[in-house]
């Protein structure tokens, strides 16, 4: 063992490893935030080649959410099991399977259940990249660890539809899965050559009731919210049965583990006494919401309403990542030298301006005005993004963070999931209230209908022809109304969460704790 030891001290003292190690997990990151988003534009390609109908055919979606969502809680268990490397190989390894049987499906129970392989295997590439960012770099580094970490995060929402419409027009749908193969195997080399493994600790026995439990929760969370505008929400069945799954079986988890003693339980409540990490689970929530249901809105809101091609529509929504990207290269200097509440605050409000500006969007717009509000919301969710990362750990034991970095992105996701059901939901019911009370002032007593000088008569609005084009531009200002109030919902909710800042407590002034060699440990 102290041959070894001498062996690999060499190797540690090379800033090299550690830079191959960043670059390999935030491969393995990156394919797996792209996985969420980049299949959704194509959609339709896939429906005609595998002869599925609308409802069938977003199943590719939901199929990888929930997998994602109920494997997630199991990775703080498998690294005490099994140790980090090993989950970590195994996950990237089974993801890029995955990824090479989504190309090749050939009917839609096969790509389905693909993308439940790949939800399986991508619930822990995420949450395990934070947890060795924060294992190798030393507290003073967190700050710039965990900018690299959330570029990796954000580039999957910002990117995925853009690459992924790219990919289905130059090619085809499956090169939308394909494309993961060469970065898996990159990331699968860099992490198998790079990280050693450390022993596991198994301190922690399975739950497997508490699992359960909260795999039905999860799921019928995920279900209720991705098929609840479908089947008009309570009034039907479906929505009810899944209402009560989650209630009975969140109320069954939270009972059976607030019983077992730490160690024994699925969550460890430990993880809860911590002011700052379970602030930052709220805040996450909410940025979760709002960057999520954001990227839903805008796709839809520049084709179906404005008649953008789906290049441009990429093309404009691009910027906003450019400037998260930037704001994280800055902050990730400035985080410990200036306090977190400082730095959340301002990306707090600048994203809340952001929303207020595109609140104030109308039907004809230059594409400037769409880019620019877009760039200032990822400057605002980008000094937001690392900073909370690093307050919501600061005063988290190592020990601890295999589960907590698990139950942080479970947080986000979630809260992306509640956010874009609740956009689209008031998006269809805005626009039909809004439809209703502008067709109820189409009538000959509006005296600025029927101002010749506005291209209006009575004879226009009445014919067949006249009234579809009338009806066509109410809907299209009663769709465009409902965009905005999605928006100012956005930009209260984002507004309401600062005064949360005042409970984060900086971290006390101590020795930073030595990094976990992953590149030196045998």
């Amino acid at each position: 063992m102290q041959a070894s030891t001498a062996t690999a001290a060499p190797d540690q003292a090379q800033p090299l490893n550690r830079r191959m190690i960043t670059i390999s997990i935030m491969l393995a990151t990156i394919i797996q935030a792209l996985d969420g988003t980049i299949a959704n534009v194509a959609l339709p390609h896939m429906q005609g080649s595998l002869s599925a109908s609308t409802d069938q055919i977003t199943w590719v979606l939901t199929s990888f959410i929930v997998a994602a969502a109920i494997a997630t809680p199991l990775n703080g268990w498998l690294v005490d099991r099994f140790g980090l490397k090993k989950v970590f190989l195994v996950s990237v390894a089974g993801f890029t399977i995955a990824s090479v049987l989504c190309g090749l499906a050939g009917s839609l129970a096969q790509i389905v259940g693909a993308r439940v392989l790949q939800g399986v295997f991508g619930a822990a590439l995420v949450p395990l990249s934070q947890s060795v960012l924060l294992d190798i770099n030393p507290r003073e580094k967190h700050g710039s660890a965990m900018a690299v970490w959330g570029m990796g995060v954000m580039i999957g929402p910002i990117l995925g539809p853009t690459l992924g419409g790219w990919l289905t027009d130059s090619y085809n749908w499956r090169w939308v899965f394909f494309i993961n193969v060469p970065i898996g195997a990159i990331a699968f080399y860099g992490i198998w050559r790079y990280i050693r493994p450390t022993a596991p600790t198994r301190r922690v026995s399975f739950d497997a009731f508490g699992f359960i439990t909260l795999s039905l929760a999860i799921g019928a969370l995920q279900m209720l919210l991705d098929r609840g505008e479908q089947n008009d929400w309570f009034a039907s069945p479906e929505t009810w049965i899944e209402a009560v799954l989650l209630a009975l079986s969140l109320s069954y988890f939270i009972a059976h583990t607030a019983l077992r003693p730490a160690g024994q339980s699925f969550l460890d409540y430990r993880l809860l006494k911590n002011p700052n990490y379970v602030t930052g689970l709220f805040l996450i929530f909410t940025v979760g919401m709002v960057l999520f249901a954001t990227r839903a809105l805008m796709p839809t809101m520049l084709q179906g309403l404005m008649g953008y091609p789906a290049a441009l529509a990429g093309l404009v929504t691009a910027p906003s990542g450019l400037g998260t990207m930037l704001a994280m290269l800055v902050v990730g200097r400035v985080t410990g030298k200036i306090d977190f509440r400082i730095l959340l605050g301002a990306g707090f409000a600048i994203t809340a301006f952001s929303l207020w500006q595109m609140a104030q969007y109308t039907i004809v717009m230059s594409q400037a005005d769409i880019v620019w509000p877009g760039v200032i919301q990822g400057v605002g969710l980008g000094l937001v993004f690392v900073p909370l990362s690093a307050a919501t750990f600061a005063t988290l034991s190592p020990q601890m963070r295999a589960e907590g970095t698990a139950l942080y992105s479970l947080i986000r996701n979630i809260g992306s999931s509640i956010g874009i059901a609740l956009v689209q939901t008031l998006l269809v019911r805005n626009s039909a209230t809004m439809h209703a009370e502008l067709a109820a002032k189409v009538n000959i007593a509006n005296p600025a209908l029927m101002d010749p000088a506005g291209g209006y008569s009575l004879a226009s609005i009445t014919n067949a022809a006249g009234a579809a084009l009338v009806d066509s531009e109410i809907t299209r200002q009663a769709s465009m109304i409902a965009y905005t109030n999605d928006y100012w919902l956005m930009m209260i909710l984002t507004a309401a969460v600062i005064p949360a800042l005042l409970l984060i407590r900086p971290p006390k002034a101590q020795a930073s704790p030595a990094p976990v060699d992953h590149a030196a440990l045998d």
